[in-house]
Formats: structure tokens, C-alpha cells, sequence
């Protein structure tokens, strides 16, 4: 029997909603993109990280999304989040096509490497492609206010 890959290849779902969107060349730039992700959730009428699971999933998510980009991808990395009714969709591109991603197996936790899999099990569907030698690793993240219906796909 075939080993399952957790991450499958999978095309982008159609997402229709606001468009944040964040350019990173290096992984000291992660804190500022974070802070102003959870400012467009403020913005957005999302409830501080404290009061809000979905908020705070959105945000871990995106951290090991664009992390995992900067540091086993190529720059530019693009992290883009499309804010919609049934959640956001989260979507992190990078110029290293040949390298898909990988979750960490037979791994101990303590030795990290275990980001993929968090956002697979936080996540209502992820998947990745490639497009015009660019790699796009994306997840579907519920919302709160969506009453955790998935975004489209």
C-alpha cells in the first residue's frame, strides 16, 4: 500500500474575498508581517488572539507557512491571505518549484520540523501546486464567524 502523502499535490481552491498580501525576503521580517496580519483581523472585526481560536490558528499558520518558505524555499516569498466569508484561505508562494514540501516522518517533536503537519490538522483542506516556476503551499483555515464552514474549494 502507497504511504499517503499529508500534504497533498492539490490546486489553489477559488477564493473571492479581500486580498492581504506580504513580500518577505528574510525570515527577520516574520514579526512585522505577524503583527500586521493580526491588525487586518482588528480591522476586520476579529477578536484580539485571546478571545479568538480561528484568529490565533490563522496566524500560526501563516507563520509556519512563510517560515517554511524563507528557509527550505526560494525569495521572493509572497504570503497572501484572502479574507472570505467561509474562512480565509492562506497562500504562501516561493521560487523553488523542485522542492515540494515535506512533512517531517519518524521525526521527534522536540527537534521541530512538525509545522506542516499543525497546519494540516488545523486546516479544513491544504494542498500545493506549482505555477510559472512558482511553488504555492496553501491551507483553508475556518472561521469563527463562519461557524467553521470551509472556504470553496
Amino acid at each position: 500500500m502507497g504511504r499517503r502523502l499529508s500534504w497533498p499535490l492539490k490546486p489553489l481552491p477559488d477564493g473571492r474575498g479581500e486580498v492581504w498580501r506580504w513580500d518577505l525576503r528574510a525570515l527577520r521580517e516574520l514579526p512585522a508581517a505577524r503583527a500586521g496580519l493580526r491588525a487586518r483581523l482588528g480591522s476586520a472585526g476579529v477578536p484580539p488572539e485571546d478571545d479568538d481560536e480561528s484568529g490565533q490558528q490563522l496566524v500560526m499558520a501563516f507563520d509556519e507557512l512563510a517560515s517554511n518558505a524563507l528557509r527550505h524555499g526560494e525569495s521572493p516569498v509572497v504570503a497572501t491571505v484572502i479574507a472570505g466569508t467561509g474562512g480565509w484561505l492562506l497562500d504562501v508562494s516561493d521560487r523553488a518549484p523542485e522542492a515540494m514540501p515535506a512533512p517531517a516522518v519518524g521525526r521527534d517533536p522536540a527537534l521541530g520540523g512538525m509545522g506542516l503537519h499543525l497546519v494540516a490538522k488545523l486546516s479544513v483542506a491544504h494542498g500545493w501546486y506549482v505555477d510559472a516556476g512558482t511553488k504555492h503551499v496553501w491551507a483553508c483555515m475556518p472561521s469563527e464567524a463562519a461557524h467553521q464552514e470551509p472556504v470553496p474549494a
